[in-house]
């Protein structure tokens, strides 16, 4: 019997309990099977820049399991995999803007999703139509989204200092670089 036919790997028994992971290293602390991930044996897909998207089943509370190659049946259209794991992360998690100690703004959830309101257009158009500015982002780790106006230098340097020491104490880093969420284009690019 192969993985995915085990009674606990049967796509139809976890495929409302998948979630996107943004990944810029395949490190995670919390996860069931191991800390390290290997590129080998898991589903990825590129995101921007460095960063990629691994997926996650939620297996209990605070518990999850990365997703991997052999718990997927032969012919899994990655695509429709990212869809479903975007929809059940719209259905479970709710993602709250918030005011930060540095002037700027942050994304706040549940601990484990921050990081994955990247995969959200719409959240990123609403905050560049209310601030009527392009947005410098920074995601040290997964369970911290940073922002601000684009073109407020001091608001973007104080932003850095916050989210570097965020991701020097934090277990499941992300990234120290910076993304852009265009205002025209409504398009999550690097930041240049």
């Amino acid at each position: 019997m192969r993985k995915y036919e085990e009674k606990n790997y049967l796509f139809e028994n976890f495929k409302d309990k998948i979630y996107p992971w943004i990944k810029e290293s395949l490190v995670d602390h919390a996860a069931l099977n191991g800390k390290y991930i290997s590129p080998n044996d898991t589903p990825i897909i590129s995101f921007v820049g460095d960063l990629m998207i691994i997926f996650a089943i939620k297996r209990g509370e605070d518990k999850f399991e990365i997703l991997k190659d052999n718990m997927l049946p032969p012919g899994t259209d990655m695509a429709e995999l990212y869809h479903i794991a975007c929809q059940n992360l719209v259905r479970d998690v709710e993602f709250v803007i918030s005011n930060t100690m540095y002037g700027g703004f942050g994304i706040l959830a549940d601990g484990h999703h921050e990081a994955s309101s990247l995969c959200f257009k719409h959240i990123w158009s609403l905050c560049v139509d209310k601030i009527q500015d392009d947005l410098a982002i920074m995601v040290p780790a997964k369970d911290m989204v940073l922002f601000v106006p684009a073109s407020d230098e001091k608001a973007i340097t104080a932003m850095k200092n916050y989210g570097l020491e965020a991701f020097e104490r934090n277990k499941d880093k992300i990234s120290k670089k910076l993304l852009r969420f265009t205002k025209e284009e409504k398009e999550l690019v690097v930041y240049e």
